[in-house]
């Protein structure tokens, strides 16, 4: 598990983690260290595949050239049908983490997560809004990133769903009882006037994407979502 994971565990907080879905990719490097010296823990990497989701991103290319000019965490998560086809490539490119969707593994999901961490990368596993955390609870044991999506995937700038706030609790509850030692992330129309109702329940890393890079002072977006 990678320090900063370990740390939150260890010593509580918040950490954030701008999506940069939602930056100006004609000056990537730039927006990167802007983010960064806003005080971004992790950066949120959203792979599309325009299969599992209606819309197309990137790739591990991308990846690996935002790993040369990253100087924090990357989180990669695979919205793409057959994760196990690309994990390795995009654990090559540089990330840090790598989360794939429950929903599109379901039962080959013990095997990648298995292959994601064999590999020496942390292993995430996302859940859309409508799925009960009942039906990942065999593999909570096993990752070190549980990612909560509080909208369904494929579009930044939508609308926090609010009856999925209480799966970051229901997580955060089960991994107290069981001693379980993953992090919670969040993702899904974070923004500071909501953020504060997601660290209640036990959010852990909040990903932000238009609520930092649209607004005029990353800093103070960075802040106020952390809390």
């Amino acid at each position: 598990m990678n320090s900063l994971f370990r740390r939150l565990n260890e010593k509580g907080g918040v950490a954030v983690a701008p999506s940069l879905l939602s930056a100006d990719f004609s000056c990537l490097e730039r927006e990167i260290r802007t983010v960064e010296d806003a005080g971004a823990d992790f950066l949120h990497l959203d792979v599309m595949d325009g299969n599992f989701v209606p819309n197309i991103t990137f790739g591990p290319m991308i990846v690996g050239a935002i790993a040369k000019i990253a100087r924090i965490p990357l989180i990669t998560h695979l919205m793409i049908l057959h994760p196990d086809r690309y994990v390795e490539q995009f654990v090559k490119a540089g990330s840090s983490a790598v989360s794939f969707h429950w929903e599109a593994g379901k039962t080959a999901s013990g095997n990648i997560i298995e292959k994601i961490r064999s590999l020496g990368c942390d292993a995430g596993l996302a859940i859309n809004p409508d799925t009960p955390l009942s039906s990942v609870e065999h593999l909570l044991a096993e990752i070190d990133l549980l990612l909560v999506m509080t909208v369904f995937p494929g579009f930044g700038g939508q609308e926090l769903i609010s009856a999925a706030i209480d799966k970051i609790g229901e997580a955060a509850r089960l991994k107290k009882e069981k001693g379980y030692r993953f992090v919670i992330e969040v993702d899904g129309g974070i923004k500071p006037q909501n953020a504060a109702r997601a660290r209640e329940q036990g959010a852990q890393i909040l990903v932000a994407g238009t609520a930092v890079f649209k607004c005029s002072d990353y800093a103070g977006a960075v802040a106020s979502i952390r809390g």
